[in-house]
């Protein structure tokens, strides 16, 4: 199994964090008041149009399709209210090329859906768990550290807190 890392680091008394991959690379998260870089919520279209798009390319080039222009579009709808998850995510190819073929294009995005591109394999599927924990450490290095909650798998957007509702012993 690989295992891919990711560390946010706050940067001064807004909500700006420079977030950091295990390859090494950053990018500057923020919300809307701070505006200095992307909201968290950008990076799921984008990952999931970049994902897709590194797989059809791939395939295209192996196909020896020529191909002089490649786009990917995409667009994710939201719930109202929060968490805000997102409902449907829609991805446009655009192919541009000498006699390209559009038989190869339709198959090379539909191998990346079904077989290929990670990140649409795990949204689309609901199965992945999260874990969330907490480590405190406090002025003299001491750190206490615990399992706060674990989400998923196939859980609904509000199906937590309805669990919680549900789950409380009657007074």
């Amino acid at each position: 199994m690989s295992v891919k890392t990711a560390s946010l680091t706050l940067e001064g008394g807004g909500l700006r964090f420079l977030a950091t991959a295990g390859s090494g690379h950053s990018v500057v998260l923020d919300d809307a008041s701070g505006d200095t870089g992307l909201r968290p919520s950008e990076l799921v279209p984008i990952a999931v149009a970049g994902c897709t798009a590194l797989d059809v390319i791939s395939i295209l080039r192996k196909k020896r399709q020529t191909i002089t222009g490649y786009e990917v579009r995409a667009s994710g709808e939201q719930e109202d209210g929060h968490p805000n998850a997102f409902v449907r995510i829609d991805v446009v190819h655009i192919v541009e090329g000498e006699a390209v073929d559009v038989e190869a294009v339709r198959r090379a995005i539909e191998l990346s859906a079904t077989k290929y591109c990670a990140v649409g394999a795990t949204l689309s599927s609901g199965m992945t768990e999260i874990h969330h924990a907490y480590l405190v450490r406090d002025e003299h290095g001491e750190e206490r550290m615990a399992e706060v909650v674990v989400t998923g798998p196939f859980e609904r957007s509000g199906a937590l807190e309805a669990g919680r509702t549900e789950a409380a012993p009657a007074p």
